[in-house]
């Protein structure tokens, strides 16, 4: 484990393997390197071509937390995380995590190129919006009921039947996103409500796949939108990959684009 100093003195653990230009993987709701041993697959697969940092978000696993949040702050992480990388590094973003590579690109952060699994962006009536008070819904069960908050993201942003979520509880899974919940809300205020801003981003320059599984078929229409709005974008289609997507799926991917 490694570590950087952001700009609020927050510090942002990470992972590093292998050599070459510098990749950053940029993780969704609930992840981390304890969490998360899909990343660290991933990030073993693409080793071999690239310097691939995997990092804990502020918040969760080893990195630290200084209040008050914002988004900011968060780039801010990704500015440290960069500098230390090299000066310039490829984003991967895997679902908010997605959101959040694209701001960082549209921040003018220097991103060389952007590759982006399933973000969060509503364009069609494949699913119910979020609530205008989706965050503030968030930070009310934080601060009184963890569990509250875990239930809530999952049954009214990840849309799971609250039949399906119930037996979660019992699960070990349940007190490790427990742990985390605090961080929802952040992911909220990320990926703002699933709008795309498709005007804004008919400016940005740094060339970017966006990648779905289509087994959600609002993320599938929103990556496609996404790709369209963007002067340099592609989109590709994972067959059979759902949310989850294998790290042997999309290693490929990602290393045929960041090196092409």
């Amino acid at each position: 484990m490694r570590t950087v100093t952001s700009r609020d003195s927050t510090v942002i653990a990470f992972d590093r393997f292998g050599q070459g230009p510098a990749l950053v993987l940029v993780g969704g709701a609930f992840q981390h390197r304890a969490f998360d041993p899909p990343t660290g697959s991933l990030a073993g697969c693409v080793s071999e071509h690239f310097s691939v940092l995997n990092y804990d978000r502020r918040g969760r696993g080893d990195s630290g937390d200084t209040p008050p949040y914002a988004v900011e702050r968060e780039l801010e992480d990704l500015e440290a995380l960069i500098e230390v990388a090299g000066g310039s590094a490829y984003l991967y973003g895997s679902s908010s995590g997605a959101n959040l590579a694209l701001k960082a690109a549209r921040s003018g952060l220097p991103v060389s190129k952007l590759a982006l699994w399933e973000p969060n962006f509503l364009v069609d009536d494949g699913r119910p919006p979020l609530p205008d008070d989706y965050v503030a819904q968030l930070e009310e069960r934080v601060a009184s009921d963890r569990s509250g908050a875990v239930e809530y993201f999952l049954t009214t942003a990840a849309g799971l039947p609250v039949e399906y979520v119930g037996p979660m509880r019992e699960m070990p899974i349940w007190d490790e996103m427990g742990g985390v919940a605090h961080t929802l809300a952040y992911d909220g205020r990320i990926v703002e409500g699933f709008e795309l801003p498709a005007e804004e981003l008919a400016t940005l320059g740094t060339p970017t796949i966006v990648i779905a599984g289509g087994q959600t078929p609002w993320m599938q229409a929103g990556a496609e939108a996404l790709a369209e709005a963007l002067p340099h974008g592609e989109f590709r289609l994972l067959h059979g990959q759902g949310h989850d997507v294998a790290a042997d799926a999309i290693a490929p991917v990602l290393i045929e684009f960041f090196q092409a």
